[in-house]
């Protein structure tokens, strides 16, 4: 993680010590590099460059922080989003919305509506029944809805069956055998414009065969999309490039080399191509910083417990998908250990890493949980009544809190007694 790298003994973000930033805004707390995600979206960009001028649309998902999608929408990126709340936060950020699109399998009735209205570039549709009902929010409206139908090639994406989208027993997408029968009822309904195909099989693929095959399998529907009379320009060849969260792991295909892939599987498509990256462009531009309360001796002469102030609810990943983060000391004294990482909740699944060697620590020290910019911050909860942690953004040799740490008496305040509970 190029812009989280040891400076005279310390870990710095860009060049703020993250002791600095502990100190001021308290742990735990989410610190992203600006210049981190910046250059990884001019990474990404560069490895599709011969590939015209593709929309390249952030996964909101991934990070929906709106200084993180304001930073992306200077950058260039629009948005790729799955609700109307992501969709507000985009146009909030700044992002227009003819660089948006809409995926998701659960696209209410007011969702589409605001959608409508805002002119964004294309619904990614899931269902003939969602089709029907956009066509009716549209003809009301009285707007001209642009529309693909994701395509579920059956691809085994190789990835956590948590986070596969592309195989016949997923929610997602339409059978490619139905392509054909969805896209001419589409076409028959007033207020649609069918302009493309969208295809997404899952997330932190660190392969490059199964995208191969999926992608080949929408050039099938494309041509036969387009013998049967359809206009197909544009293909959304979806997201789900992997980064590098365990070191001694192989790395995940480079951007260049995903890019050299689909300029050949695409070169006689002729389709404006649309891509959804979230992981690869904000992954490795974060950090969760927290702070060891203790370190407990394990018991029957087992591994000690590294106790930190961070919990499974601030990140869910290890816990969810039992997945790696590489966990650092930030000031690192030479020795190592092997030791179990575990955060205060009272859930044994409250594990960030068992029997793995680590830096050793003492209470206090801090220790940052790496690769925690996608999917972690954004799947935060308040469970045993532990406010979502701040968001920290550095840029250069500047901090700057980008979301405040949630007040406890806030959440309280939140709960509402019914009458026959209510104090005189």
């Amino acid at each position: 993680m190029k812009h989280f790298e040891l400076r005279g003994g310390a870990m710095h973000a860009e060049d703020v010590p993250l002791s600095e930033i502990a100190d001021a805004v308290g742990t735990p707390v989410y610190v992203y590099s600006s210049a981190a995600m910046i250059g990884q979206a001019e990474t990404f960009r560069a490895g599709l460059a011969r590939l015209g001028d593709p929309l390249i649309a952030f996964a909101v998902k991934a990070n929906p922080n709106g200084a993180v999608l304001k930073t992306l929408a200077e950058a260039g990126l629009g948005a790729d989003v799955v609700s109307g709340g992501e969709l507000r936060r985009a146009l909030a950020a700044g992002i227009p919305a003819s660089k948006i699109v809409f995926s998701g399998v659960g696209k209410t009735r007011d969702e589409m509506e605001l959608a409508c209205r805002g002119g964004i570039y294309q619904f990614n549709l899931e269902s003939e029944s969602e089709a029907e009902m956009l066509s009716e929010v549209a003809v009301g409206l009285g707007c001209l809805a642009p529309i693909a139908f994701r395509i579920n090639p059956d691809v085994d994406a190789g990835t956590h069956a948590k986070i596969s989208t592309g195989r016949a027993e997923n929610k997602f997408g339409i059978p490619e055998v139905r392509a054909l029968a969805a896209y001419a009822r589409a076409a028959s309904l007033p207020g649609l414009k069918v302009q493309g195909v969208a295809v997404h099989i899952g997330s932190q693929l660190t392969s490059l065969a199964p995208l191969e095959q999926a992608f080949t399998k929408v050039g099938g529907v494309i041509a036969a999309l387009r013998e049967a009379g359809h206009e197909i320009q544009v293909a959304d060849l979806g997201g789900g490039l992997g980064v590098p969260y365990e070191p001694a792991k192989p790395l995940p295909p480079t951007p260049q080399a995903y890019g050299e892939m689909i300029a050949r599987v695409t070169k006689d498509w002729n389709v404006r191509l649309v891509f959804e990256p979230g992981r690869v462009i904000v992954g490795n531009a974060g950090i969760l910083l927290t702070r060891v309360i203790r370190v407990k001796e394990g018991g029957a002469g087992g591994d000690p417990f590294v106790i930190v102030d961070a919990g499974m609810n601030d990140l869910m990943r290890p816990s969810l998908y039992d997945a790696w983060h590489d966990i650092r000391a930030v000031a690192p004294r030479g020795a190592r250990v092997t030791a179990n990482v575990v955060g205060p909740v009272c859930e044994t699944g409250d594990t960030f890493a068992t029997g793995r060697e680590v830096d050793r620590v003492e209470e206090g020290d801090l220790v940052a949980f790496m690769t925690s910019g996608a999917y972690a911050a954004t799947m935060a909860s308040t469970y045993n009544s532990r406010p979502l942690t701040a968001e920290v953004m550095v840029r250069g040799n500047r901090f700057a809190v980008i979301r405040d740490r949630q007040d406890i008496e806030a959440l309280i305040r939140a709960d509402r007694m019914p009458p026959w509970l209510a104090s005189d």
